[in-house]
């Protein structure tokens, strides 16, 4: 059986994404919400994981691998439940000069930093993937 604390959802899946990676597994599970999904639908879209399949209570998450190394080799949550951290889409950051991602949660979904700044909106800054 999975257990996690619940103070912080969106950490304790990226913390998982990286222990899965630092293991060599392919495969790990994380458990399910709303927020969650349009993340790894960021991260899918982007090339940092494979796939991702809702599974009831769960996400089954496919991790990447190139020429035996993880494709995340950096992940940092950036706002947590008891610090948000909020920009305007002319201060977002741009993660190791644009080689990264900056995943932001706006009131358009969730995006990486570049589309927000392309579309002119700024938001939460949620987690930084390199």
């Amino acid at each position: 059986m999975l257990i996690m604390s619940l103070h912080d959802p969106i950490s304790d899946m990226l913390v998982s994404i990286n222990n899965g990676q630092k293991s060599n597994k392919t495969l790990i599970f994380v458990p399910n919400s709303n927020i969650k999904r349009n993340i790894l639908l960021v991260l899918k879209n982007e090339g940092y994981i494979i796939d991702f399949e809702p599974n009831g209570y769960f996400i089954k998450i496919f991790l990447k691998y190139f020429n035996n190394k993880s494709v995340i080799e950096y992940i940092k949550r950036v706002s947590s439940p008891g610090l948000r951290v909020y920009k305007p889409s002319n201060q977002l950051p741009k993660v190791l000069s644009g080689l990264g991602i900056a995943i932001v949660s706006t009131s358009q979904g969730i995006m990486t930093d570049k589309d927000a700044r392309k579309r002119r909106i700024g938001g939460e800054i949620i987690c930084y993937i390199a």
